[in-house]
């Protein structure tokens, strides 16, 4: 073998070809680049004609999906042109790759129906970037959301990776609006319209007092005296509120709430005991014998 001749066909490889593959690298990265600013600006551009929040979390999440594809659009077109540059034939190449294609589809079913279910959930805008769903047995706020899978994370820290195959049913908590639903237990002696001012007066107190007074979407509802429990009457009531802010709210109304129930003497009640004796038929009733023991 003339080592002569081969490296004089390598280095006339590098010099023709060569240069061509370094600036085909150079270029695929800086179009890799591009693609990423495209899509923050295009998403930074959205957000600065509306200012609507739950517009905003729509845009981070088609942003995310869009950079993805024009991210592996430019990869597909570099490892094509990458290939040519070898002197692959890309003809056969693609058809081989369509037969491996399909007996790789039945392989990978469950990544082909995540990819699909991730597709129709964005399209479907039924989960955003920022929502609070439960989903798959799994609850938290989506911090991530592709087409491949959702990735939740929970108020106790902890992560959810869900395939998006296995999303059938989403609970979206904070879609649009929300309700921040309240439901009091008061004795039976109290009088309930009493508690129905009550409410009505807590709520003109939060509703004056920031940051509760830009949460609030609509006035509270008084839905009424809802159930008659073993030791309380249950009263519901409910307040139109901004995504993801109910639990604050009601945890602010409760406290409020707590401190007029006080003020006003009205009992929030505990399970009771009551001993039934049982009476005879001629209306006597057996004797019920109490002894009380004190520990030492």
């Amino acid at each position: 073998m003339d080592w002569h001749i081969y490296w004089q066909s390598i280095l006339d490889w590098l010099q023709l070809s060569g240069l061509k593959l370094v600036f085909l690298i150079l270029g695929t990265f800086v179009a890799l680049m591009v693609a990423r600013i495209v899509a923050n600006r295009l998403v930074a551009f959205y957000k600065k004609r509306h200012t609507d929040l739950e517009l905003h979390k729509r845009a981070d999440t088609l942003g995310s999906m869009f950079r993805y594809v024009l991210s592996t659009g430019v990869l597909v077109v570099s490892l094509m042109l990458i290939l040519q540059l070898f002197g692959i034939e890309l003809g056969p190449l693609l058809a081989a790759a369509g037969v491996a294609g399909i007996a790789i589809g039945f392989g990978a079913q469950h990544l082909v129906q995540d990819i699909f279910n991730g597709f129709f959930i964005m399209l479907d805008d039924e989960i955003r970037e920022g929502d609070v769903v439960s989903a798959a047995g799994a609850s938290g706020i989506v911090e991530q959301i592709s087409l491949r899978q959702t990735v939740l994370r929970g108020l106790d820290g902890n992560v959810y990776f869900i395939p998006n195959g296995k999303i059938d049913v989403v609970t979206n908590m904070t879609k649009n609006f929300s309700f921040c639903l309240l439901k009091i237990g008061v004795a039976y002696r109290e009088n309930v319209d009493e508690v129905f001012e009550v409410l009505e007066k807590v709520y003109e107190e939060i509703s004056k007092v920031e940051p509760y007074s830009d949460w609030i979407l609509a006035p509270i509802e008084i839905l009424g005296l809802d159930e008659f429990g073993d030791s309380a009457l249950i009263i519901q009531a409910r307040i139109k509120v901004k995504p993801i802010r109910q639990w604050s709210l009601k945890r602010e109304f409760n406290l409020r709430l707590k401190r007029a129930f006080d003020e006003r003497n009205i009992e929030i009640p505990f399970p009771h005991l009551t001993i039934y004796p049982g009476q005879d038929k001629d209306g006597t009733a057996p004797p019920l014998n109490i002894q009380s023991r004190q520990s030492e």
